[in-house]
């Protein structure tokens, strides 16, 4: 029976996400204890699936915890545009797609009739994230990387995570809506970039950002865990047609700032 998600299990959903958190930074502490390749391979590797090309310039051995994080970033990534973004229903990911894109279509007409169909339809998903399932996310979104953990056991445990969070995405989406009985909702994830400027609103910083504190601009320096956001429909207009959606953040990013990576501290 899936979780339900109300305004009064809103710890729910925080202690199963704090525990997703967890799984991705064991994978990723476990492959740093244990790499399977050097470090500046794997931080070449993470910033190639990342940025989508190895056209950039690194500048001297990669640290520990900068991998860590930036292992933690992609798995985020993963998760978010291939888990909790796509409806995990069969073990194909073009069906999963094609449903995806169908919920969009019925929740734009009719967001109680899209909650119906979204919950209906979780009812008959898939219990598990299958290995052949697995291997595909994995090669899709993070292939430089998977190309140097694919032998031993780093490849079980990366499954294992991919699992959690299909769990997790089976919470989010197969649940009535948080907003009570007037108006429907669904749930997204979004990770803030590389780089990218810290919005208050959007991130919460898991270390202390000595930049942001002299009033100074910082930057992303790592996602570790996707934000949350609920979307519902707009208001109605007076002439009959819906404002655009509404998105509310219901769960912050967890990021580590530039400077934090920079200053050689370690993450919980």
């Amino acid at each position: 029976m899936p979780l339900t998600i109300t305004i009064n299990g809103r710890d729910a959903l925080q202690n199963a996400a704090s525990k997703l958190e967890r799984k991705i930074n064991k994978w990723a502490t476990d492959i740093i204890r244990a790499p399977p390749a050097s470090l500046n391979d794997l931080r070449l590797a993470t910033l190639t699936d990342l940025l989508g090309s190895a056209d950039f310039d690194l500048d001297g051995d990669a640290r520990p915890m900068l991998v860590q994080n930036l292992l933690r970033h992609v798995m985020a990534e993963t998760i978010s545009e291939a888990i909790i973004n796509c409806l995990i229903v069969t073990s194909s990911s073009e069906a999963n797609i094609q449903l995806t894109r169908i919920h969009e279509h019925i929740f734009a007409r009719d967001p109680t009739v899209a909650s119906v169909w979204r919950r209906q339809t979780f009812s008959a998903a898939v219990d598990v994230c299958s290995p052949e399932m697995s291997g595909a996310i994995l090669d899709e979104h993070m292939p430089a990387l998977t190309d140097l953990i694919t032998a031993g056991p780093t490849t079980a445990s990366s499954f294992t995570v991919l699992e959690s969070a299909c769990e997790f995405s089976r919470m989010l989406h197969g649940s009535p809506s948080s907003a009570g009985g007037t108006i429907d909702a669904f749930y997204r994830s979004f990770v803030p970039e590389l780089g990218s400027t810290l919005y208050p609103r959007q991130v919460e910083l898991v270390k202390r950002c000595l930049r942001s504190e002299r009033g100074e601009l910082d930057r992303v320096g790592a996602t570790i865990f996707p934000g949350l956001v609920k979307v519902s429909r707009g208001p109605i207009t007076p002439g009959g047609q819906s404002a655009d959606n509404v998105h509310t953040v219901v769960r912050r990013a967890q990021v580590i700032c530039e400077c934090a990576l920079q200053a050689g501290s370690s993450t919980s």
